[in-house]
């Protein structure tokens, strides 16, 4: 740390919040060729407030400032734009610290927002600014640091021999703090060597635990933003705020927020071990529900169960994972679910022999970098985990890279000679994390490949390696660009649309409407199924505007919900959704309706929808969906599950009485591309687009943000 050398330093005064907001933001630009760098505060108008909110909406219109319609993801004028809402550092609340990072994405080539918890969100508008945004190119390796206790922005040259994340962020939590109880007062983004090579950079953001006395980690993992960090010359971006109280964002009505917090925690006291089990083991308790379902995602989304399913099930993970602690990524937050694995001794790679404390498995790494490539072990998982976070890899991309991978391998697409003489089948462990270790330096031509992402790889496979590129497409598992996260959804018409009707491409924390289409029969026709793909993205869109987790709203439940409510009005958790609407009303003092709710997200959403058409994305040509995604597309799928496939066919008016399996794959596919057109058809409808998937201006006008340069760009496209 002797190294670190304060390039430049502005001082500020910072702005006290009120009612959620310090209304100024943060603006850096770290410069082009020339190396000189800026700051400079802007204020947050009222019409900011009114169209866009908070966090992701703050985000997307100053982004839309900084870039053109010509601007790429490694361009200087592209930024990192982080914001956590109104809501976010509220404490009475439980889920309420989290932050958007927008920016133009490598993978997608459009917006991108990746959502984090940690305590960076919350500092960041303690230390005076709703949002920070990053931009330009430093010629050099540098940390941006915000001292909210002393006002004052610096920019040091920092050249650590090693990069990676916990190296970063365990330095940088020792350098800007004098004593042990300073450390929770500080919060880092940093990433790694991997983002440097890959397009799967992942943001990991720090919280500090004084019982571990060592800084843990979320993730803003997916969509690339550690890999523009790296671009950049970021190594971290740091903010400190010493005494955070739980009245730091001034609210209107303190006494709302703590009494709407107080029946929450007890909620979750009383029903987390009869429902979701998140206290003691997190979203890993999914493993075994998704199997359950055949949702799993096992060997490149082929099959949704797998017979080894216990040694990966809620149980197993349970002993592993450390129990008792207040395992909460913010302040207030009994879910505890940021669960994590101390004194895990590593096998592999650089840190081998080393014991160290790993965040999670979270469900989706438990998937990805588990049953979706083959492994059954949750040491393997736990220890690809780590590695992942460390070389700031994408852990959700990455699992469903290296099974695409896996497939292309045992068809016979790559071999030994490609792949440098790793044999990457199906649950080659040593290999698979090998390859990972291989994907750090970006010195190996494969892994480097592999690290660009299966939209890159197809073509890199193909172009290079003389692998057939139609087979690819029909098992290469992503939309948009963007790897597909880890829900089989080949069963749920309405969840091919909740990932591939996206903004940004298959990402789960836009819709997950599987168990009321799919389980429940909740969705008959395609217009209730366009219903849900309205409602449901607009609501969750609008934890993305205030700062908060979606999982306390419905990973416990009041007890009498599925009494009191049926179908859709159950999954929609009601008595929650008021709950938001009065810390929302307390913290902001603004009174907000159910209605008014989704109209602030639908603005968004078409907002963010209209960017990407400015970005040359946006119409139905981009939302692309594999074969894979429908149904199966090999002999070995259908033999699976032959009776269940038999009987969809004859739903489908079709006999298979004397056709091959190979000819009954091709005429189920056949019926749900048509199904998938009917489903397009029906949701851009009842978003108010056109059939091409375009805003009209009349739902522009009729959401307040008909601005001149945005009906510019939806009339370019009638």
């Amino acid at each position: 740390m002797e190294q670190m050398k304060l390039l430049t330093e502005w001082k500020y005064t910072p702005a006290k919040i009120n009612r959620g907001y310090t209304r100024q933001f943060l603006s850096v630009d770290l410069g082009r060729a020339d190396g000189v760098f800026t700051c400079e505060t802007h204020p947050v108008s009222d019409e900011m407030v009114e169209k866009f909110t908070g966090g992701r909406g703050f985000g997307l219109r100053i982004l839309w400032d900084k870039v053109t319609r010509k601007s790429k993801w490694n361009d200087p004028e592209n930024a990192i734009v982080i914001s956590g809402g109104p809501l976010s550092g509220t404490t009475q609340y439980p889920g309420m610290g989290k932050f958007y990072a927008v920016f133009l994405s490598p993978l997608t080539d459009q917006t991108y927002n990746s959502n984090s918890g940690g305590y960076f969100g919350p500092f960041l508008k303690a230390s005076g600014f709703d949002a920070l945004s990053v931009s330009g190119k430093a010629q050099r390796d540098v940390v941006v640091y915000i001292d909210g206790d002393e006002g004052a922005v610096r920019v040091y040259e920092w050249t650590p021999e090693n990069r990676n994340s916990y190296v970063v962020t365990e330095s940088l939590h020792e350098y800007f703090v004098e004593t042990e109880d300073d450390k929770t007062s500080i919060s880092v983004i940093s990433t790694g060597e991997a983002a440097e090579h890959s397009y799967w950079g992942a943001m990991n953001v720090s919280f500090y635990d004084p019982r571990r006395k060592a800084p843990r980690m979320k993730q803003a993992g997916r969509g690339g933003g550690g890999s523009v960090m790296r671009d950049k010359k970021i190594l971290a971006l740091v903010v400190k705020k010493r005494g955070f109280s739980g009245t730091e964002n001034n609210p209107a009505d303190l006494s709302v927020l703590q009494k709407v917090g107080t029946k929450l925690h007890r909620e979750i006291r009383q029903n987390d071990d009869v429902q979701c089990l998140m206290r003691k083991v997190g979203t890993a308790h999914l493993n075994l529900v998704m199997n359950d379902y055949d949702l799993l995602p096992v060997n490149n989304f082929k099959f949704g169960r797998h017979k080894d399913i216990h040694n990966i099930d809620p149980d197993a993970y349970e002993k592993l994972f450390t129990q008792g602690y207040a395992d909460g990524c913010w302040y207030g937050c009994s879910m505890a679910c940021a669960k994590a694995v101390d004194g895990f001794e590593l096998t592999t790679g650089p840190d081998k022999g080393k014991k160290v404390t790993v965040d999670g498995p979270e469900y989706e790494t438990a998937a990805s970098l588990g049953s979706n490539v083959g492994v059954f072990d949750p040491l393997w998982s736990i220890e690809a985990n780590y590695y992942a976070d460390h070389y700031a890899l994408d852990s959700i991309s990455l699992g469903t890279g290296l099974a695409f991978v896996c497939e292309c391998y045992e068809l016979g697409l790559i071999d030994k000679k490609h792949t440098n003489g790793l044999e990457l089948k199906f649950g080659a462990k040593a290999e698979l994390l090998e390859l990972i270790h291989r994907m750090m330096d970006g010195k190996d031509e494969f892994a480097a490949a592999v690290g660009k992402g299966v939209r890159k790889m197809k073509e890199i496979f193909a172009g290079k390696y003389g692998a057939d590129r139609i087979v690819m497409e029909r098992i290469g598992m992503e939309g948009q660009g963007l790897e597909v996260s880890q829900y089989r959804c080949q069963e749920s018409i309405a969840q091919w649309g909740g990932y591939f009707l996206t903004l940004k491409g298959p990402q789960h924390d836009e819709a997950w409407v599987i168990f009321m289409d799919m389980v429940n029969k909740q969705l008959p026709t395609f217009e209730d199924k366009a219903e849900a793909l309205f409602y449901f993205p607009n609501f969750r869109l609008w934890f993305s505007l205030t700062g908060v987790c979606k999982l306390p709203w419905n990973d416990v439940e009041p007890a009498d919900n599925r009494i009191r409510y049926k179908g859709i009005e159950a999954a929609k958790v009601p008595e929650h959704v008021q709950n938001y609407l009065d810390v929302y009303t307390a913290v902001t003092g603004k009174p907000l309706s159910k209605e008014e709710m989704i109209l602030q997200s639908e603005r968004v959403y078409n907002y963010e929808r209209v960017f990407n058409l400015r970005m040359g994305k946006g119409t139905r040509a981009n939302h692309n969906i594999p074969d894979r995604a429908l149904g199966p597309v090999f002999e070995d799928e259908w033999n699976a599950r032959p009776e269940y496939f038999d009987g969809k066919l004859r739903e489908a008016g079709i006999s298979p009485e004397g056709l091959s399996v190979k000819e009954k794959i091709s005429k189920l596919l056949e019926f749900r591309r048509g199904e998938w057109e009917k489903l397009v058809d029906a949701v851009y409808k009842r978003r108010g687009w056109n059939s091409n998937g375009v805003p009209t201006v009349e739902t522009l006008q009729r959401l307040g943000i008909a601005f001149p340069d945005v009906i510019d760009i939806v009339k370019a496209y009638q």
